[in-house]
């Protein structure tokens, strides 16, 4: 099979340096979480604060390139229309790709200090907040890349057809830019600053990022089972709404003990709970959509990743809904619940949806449906490994939070945080060996790519296309408007 148009090529460049920082990205966690059971491993070449923030921004980088490739490889199909000016994405790759690159080396390569001076950090102050510690002239560059990139997607859905899913995906990419120039507002009071900081990190994580996760669903459920436009946007549409209406008001959550008036505890425990019904509308779409397909599509281990998806991010906001309620969050407040949640969470929405989303699209930038049978075994052995091992951090990380709660903060008799967690040792390693599961898994999705196809799916792929185009050649049709 080859590709409806040229342009869309350029996201494999995105799928391969995002599978590249993905790794970074779990290497540096199985360091840090070796930190926590051996306190001087790598000290001081690398301490602690330094693998955690190379650990969370090579998150953030990788799941940007990942959402730009599927932005690069949906619009473009979505359109009936190539890229607008496609020599600039690849100018924007590599030069995102090398700005992320030279930052994760900078944060291990030199003292933060220094990398600060060095950066002219004191000339617009922004570093030092979690996620967003990356240079101000780092910064800059994200914010003009991401700049570039959405007024290219915005040209190309402009000049070509406008559909729910294009919309979406680019309302979700361009609202995640706009908020990231609040990154450049630094503000001295304390208050403040925690205030405005979760306007980017929780509206990204619980609001646009999720906005174009369900359009990353809606279209590969729409090109895996033969479902109608109609109804996959009514509910696409359904659940934006739903995204918005939870998560903006939701961010009062994170209000509760920065010195914002109380009401927001009142605010933030509603909006948290009701932050899981998008979530679960998320569960209800796909089963329904899979359970009444037109076609079975060559690709079957993508509707796996699909299914993973929306179980893993209904999961992961149950978990969240639970310690964020006031009354226990008052107890469980930056202990290792919240690492548990954030680590079920992340990977169960964003982490899930790219890869499955590289799943579907990469044996087509390779000219071929999708993965022979055994390649796609081996995928599926990759997406059990990483969704067990991840399940099992976030059970092990969640007993020693609860340990960690009552023994430093609940007890009559309180220990110190030390005390505490040489107490709770074993659960963490019990967290290193389900993170070396993990690795194990990655490289296995990764080699999956590499075993090949077998050649009667050529003869496959022609009968699925002829299914397909007359089941629903004349429905896109009217779907030009």
């Amino acid at each position: 099979m080859s590709l409806q148009y040229h342009s869309q090529s350029v996201a494999k460049l995105y799928f391969f340096g995002a599978i590249l920082l993905f790794i970074i990205q779990i290497a540096f966690g199985l360091i840090i979480g070796l930190q926590y059971i051996i306190g001087d491993f790598l000290f001081p070449d690398l301490p602690f604060n330094i693998g955690r923030m190379v650990h969370t921004n090579a998150l953030i980088f990788w799941i940007f390139l990942g959402f730009m490739g599927t932005a690069y490889y949906i619009v473009p199909e979505e359109a009936d229309t190539e890229l607008a000016t496609p020599w600039l994405a690849y100018v924007i790759f590599w030069l995102f790709f090398l700005t992320a690159a030279a930052t994760l080396a900078g944060y291990v390569l030199m003292p933060y200090a220094q990398l600060a001076a060095i950066t002219k950090n004191d000339l617009l102050p922004t570093m030092g907040r979690e996620f967003l510690e990356q240079p101000t002239i780092v910064k800059i560059s994200i914010a003009a890349l991401l700049s570039a990139f959405c007024l290219q997607i915005w040209t190309t859905i402009v000049k070509g057809r406008k559909t729910g899913i294009n919309v979406a995906i680019f309302i979700g990419l361009a609202s995640t830019t706009l908020l990231f120039f609040i990154a450049f507002y630094n503000p001295t009071n304390l208050i403040l600053d925690k205030f405005y900081r979760w306007w980017i990190i929780h509206l990204w994580f619980e609001g646009t990022w999720e906005l174009v996760l369900t359009a990353i669903l809606a279209f590969v459920l729409l090109k895996t089972t033969g479902t109608s436009r109609e109804y996959i946007e009514k509910w696409l549409y359904l659940i934006a709404a739903m995204i918005f209406i939870t998560g903006i008001i939701g961010i009062g959550h994170h209000y509760y003990w920065i010195g914002a008036p109380i009401y927001w505890h009142w605010w933030g425990s509603v909006f948290a709970a009701l932050e899981s019904i998008p979530l679960f509308m998320m569960i209800v779409f796909t089963f329904n959509t899979i359970y009444h397909r037109h076609h079975d599509h060559p690709n079957q281990v993508s509707m796996l990743w699909l299914i993973g998806t929306v179980i893993m991010t209904f999961i992961g906001g149950i978990w969240g809904f639970i310690h964020t309620l006031p009354a226990i969050n008052y107890y469980v407040h930056g202990t290792q619940i919240t690492s548990a949640y954030t680590h079920l969470a992340l990977y169960g929405s964003y982490a899930i949806i790219n890869l499955a989303m590289i799943s579907y699209s990469m044996p087509i930038l390779r000219g071929y449906e999708a993965n022979s049978e055994r390649a796609q075994i081996l995928e599926m052995w990759s997406f059990w490994l990483m969704t067990i091992a991840m399940s099992f951090i976030a059970i092990f990380v969640t007993i020693a939070g609860v340990l960690q709660v009552y023994m430093q903060r609940y007890t009559d008799t309180p220990e110190s945080f030390m005390a505490v967690q040489e107490r709770i040792v074993f659960f963490y390693w019990l967290r290193e060996l389900a993170g070396i599961i993990f690795v194990i898994g990655i490289l296995t999705y990764i080699i999956s790519f590499f075993i090949g196809r077998n050649r009667h799916h050529d003869h496959h792929d022609n009968h699925y296309h002829n299914q397909v185009h007359n089941e629903h050649a004349h429905h896109e049709h009217n779907q030009h408007y």
